[in-house]
């Protein structure tokens, strides 16, 4: 069966396909912002897009090109580098290797290009220029330039504002987009240049409007056409990146090139964690490195994150990281099993389940139901098939956090004292490990020690 995702555009689901004569299937989504580390929340998307690129090579072999961009200069990086007082590109650059580890610990595919905003300046200047001169931008005062939302009759069908009768004041003040509303003719427009400022320091670049540097939405659409062309078949990223920045692509886009900007738009939707969205302020927001130093492995990680659906909010708690590792350990085992047999078991429900909207948890439920009928007729190469369609490396090991041998102590006369329902003790060890830095988490077969999270 063919691969059939949700659209976005249309809210219905639909057959991935290349459009184009030479039948390469073009595929672009949004990468991070490089001035810090990427937390789970990040990771759910690129995990999402990770197995639509692995079923896109099964479906395609040799015939996808994927484009993933950074994005290393806006507002964020800028204060980072002038905080640190370090040049933009050495704060950029730490934080873009760091975000390549983690793809890499998560077994992501790196895509086939990854351009950078700063690497594409001229680009994004020669496409604010067709605008200008067509009559979808304008130039402020201040020497910013702002795309007309006016002059775009199609805006908001991605995102349905004006469907919802969403006006200035609402959705359409965005935060991104009400910034200078002082400069703009309306609130609802958004920056394609922005005006050198003091705060920028020298992250400036020159333009037929003067120093400043481009606007966060411009740079997707000027990568895209760069190493796509003007028309991509799929455009992917986080349901938070509708609106406004899919949206204002799709303006630029389209109004610049006068031509289709994507046949199909894909988007994963929240993680939560423990019920509520992360946040520094609830000590909830995790990075792969917090859960590493907590003893789960990458491995862990994007298969708790597979194991919800990807347009359903996923609720994440560590509770699912402890089943994802007896997951993998069984697999593990399976698999070891299977040796280098062959055989006639129909490991096909689990690619259909992945092919029919990106299904990962009937994928892994139908994994599991072949699994528990063990080993015998299993194809050792269909299996390891199937495990490159999830990205699961069974060969990665798990790390575990050190545990001192006074705190594994503590530990166990803590859990004696709750069998022996001696409350307070129980209670006082608690505490004690607590004031050491270490969680203690009872399940009904016993407990698990991890670091506390600082």
């Amino acid at each position: 069966m063919p691969i059939r995702l949700h659209e976005s555009l249309t809210r219905t689901p639909r057959e991935l396909k290349p459009a184009q004569p030479d039948g390469v299937f073009r595929f672009y989504n949004c990468g991070p912002t490089v001035y810090a580390p990427a937390h789970i929340g990040n990771f759910r998307s690129f995990v999402v897009n990770d197995v639509i690129r692995r079923l896109l090579d099964l479906e395609f072999p040799g015939k996808v090109k994927h484009v993933r961009n950074l994005t290393d200069v806006d507002d964020k990086t800028i204060k980072r580098a002038q905080d640190e007082q370090r040049p933009l590109a050495d704060v950029t650059k730490q934080w873009t290797d760091k975000f390549h580890a983690d793809c890499a610990a998560l077994n992501c595919l790196p895509p086939h290009v990854e351009p950078t905003a700063t690497g594409h300046i001229r680009e994004q200047v020669d496409m604010i220029d067709v605008l200008m001169k067509k009559g979808n931008a304008y130039r402020a005062a201040d020497g910013s330039v702002y795309f007309k939302v006016s002059s775009f009759d199609d805006y908001g069908k991605l995102s349905r504002v004006k469907e919802r009768e969403l006006q200035a004041g609402t959705a359409l003040s965005h935060k991104s987009q009400a910034a200078d509303a002082d400069e703009k003719e309306d609130v609802s427009d958004f920056a394609l240049w922005k005006a050198h400022k003091t705060e920028d320091g020298a992250n400036s670049w020159d333009s037929p409007w003067g120093r400043g540097r481009p606007g966060w939405h411009i740079e997707c659409s000027a990568m895209s056409k760069k190493h796509l062309g003007e028309t991509i078949d799929l455009h992917t990223g986080g349901v938070d990146l509708l609106f406004p920045h899919h949206e204002n692509e799709i303006a630029q886009s389209q109004c610049c090139n006068g031509a289709t900007f994507a046949h199909h738009w894909y988007h994963s939707e929240h993680l939560l964690v423990d019920g509520r969205k992360m946040s520094k302020s609830l000590g909830n927001l995790y990075t792969l490195d917090d859960l590493k130093a907590k003893g789960f492995s990458p491995m862990a990680l994007r298969y708790a994150l597979l194991a919800s659906h990807p347009r359903k909010q996923q609720n994440f708690t560590l509770d699912s990281l402890h089943a994802a590792e007896s997951a993998l350990k069984t697999l593990r085992a399976f698999r070891a099993a299977l040796g280098t047999q062959s055989g006639d078991a129909v490991l096909e429900p689990i690619l259909a389940a992945l092919r029919d909207d990106l299904n990962t948890p009937g994928a892994l439920g139908a994994l599991f139901t072949l699994v528990n009928r063990g080993p015998a007729g299993v194809d050792a190469a269909a299996f390891d098939r199937v495990m490159f369609a999830l990205g699961l490396d069974l060969n990665a090991a798990a790390p575990k956090a050190e545990i001192p041998s006074d705190i594994a102590d503590r530990a166990k006369q803590r859990w004696e004292a709750k069998l022996g329902k001696d409350w307070a003790k129980a209670d006082a060890l608690r505490k004690d490990l607590a004031a050491r830095g270490w969680s203690m988490l009872d399940r009904k077969d016993g407990y698990t020690l991890e670091p506390v999270k600082r």
